[in-house]
């Protein structure tokens, strides 16, 4: 099981469960947190979801090391904005699946009308802040750290681009150029975070903010959070998404031509989680 799902009042709580790979992100998680989702939508007592990470870190980001990847494998399209990855080759291959598991699953569960809160706790890297930031709130421990490393791969960010958005132009580019880790503190100012607590507390602060807000219409809620991501769309959110995915399978076509079909630009499991450390 990559996935627990449990309900509390009105609050369904969807928790990633890889605690050993620090909730690293493969497909079956992925799907498995969409049928979470969905299941928490189609319930009407369900008001809020919230997004947490089981173990010591929220997501240490894409599965690109552990025994459970699974990049090779087939499922069920969701997003369905290109075809079946496995019966594909080259970029063809990378970009069908990105397509579908990253940046489609993480803009349809931006689209979800029931608002969501993301519980964040120890390391949030790359793949990790797009699950965060698919969510409409986020709440951080106080032990909470954030990066995106990716451009050491030669990459210029993660599939869902929504760096300029959320942290503001001139720190997104301090965050790509040097894909150093930063602080909860240090989000917060930039306005990425709602709320940061101690680490004890994280639980219980999410979970009173999230009732707070189930106490509001359910229809009110859907509509409020459709407006605001309305705004963030005409505000080029959804257009710069889809340039920026383009540069992204650019630099890994760059990579697999210059170092011998090596996508990754020569970073693997272990180089990512130390990259940015101070």
């Amino acid at each position: 099981m990559t996935v627990r799902y449990e309900q509390r009042d009105s609050v369904a709580v969807v928790t990633m469960d890889r605690p050993d790979y620090r909730n690293a992100q493969n497909s079956a998680m992925t799907y498995a947190l969409d049928d979470a989702f969905s299941r928490a939508v189609d319930d009407d007592s369900v008001k809020v979801i919230v997004l947490a990470g089981a173990g010591k870190h929220f997501s240490a980001g894409h599965d690109i090391g552990s025994p459970g990847r699974d990049a090779d494998t087939s499922f069920d399209r969701r997003s369905v904005l290109w075809w079946d990855h496995t019966t594909r080759e080259g970029g063809d291959r990378r970009f069908a699946r990105e397509s579908e598991v990253y940046l489609g699953m993480c803009r349809r569960w931006r689209e979800l009308p029931k608002p969501m809160i993301a519980s964040v706790q120890g390391a949030c890297i790359a793949g990790g802040l797009m699950l965060a930031w698919s969510c409409d709130l986020i709440v951080a421990s106080d032990d909470a750290f954030f990066a995106d490393p990716v451009v050491r791969m030669g990459i210029p960010g993660v599939e869902y681009f929504a760096h300029p958005w959320v942290l503001g132009p001139r720190a997104a580019k301090e965050v790509l150029f040097t894909g150093e880790r930063f602080t909860a503190a240090q989000a917060k100012e930039w306005g990425m975070l709602n709320r940061v607590v101690p680490r004890e507390d994280l639980e219980s602060a999410t979970l009173e903010l999230a009732r707070k807000i189930a106490a509001m219409p359910s229809f009110g809620l859907a509509l409020a959070k459709k407006a605001v991501n309305q705004a963030e769309d005409l505000m080029g959110l959804r257009a710069g998404m889809d340039s920026v995915f383009g540069l992204h399978h650019f630099a890994h076509a760059h990579n697999a031509e210059v170092a011998g079909g090596d996508s990754l630009g020569g970073q693997d499991a272990r180089s990512m989680r130390d990259a940015g450390k101070s």
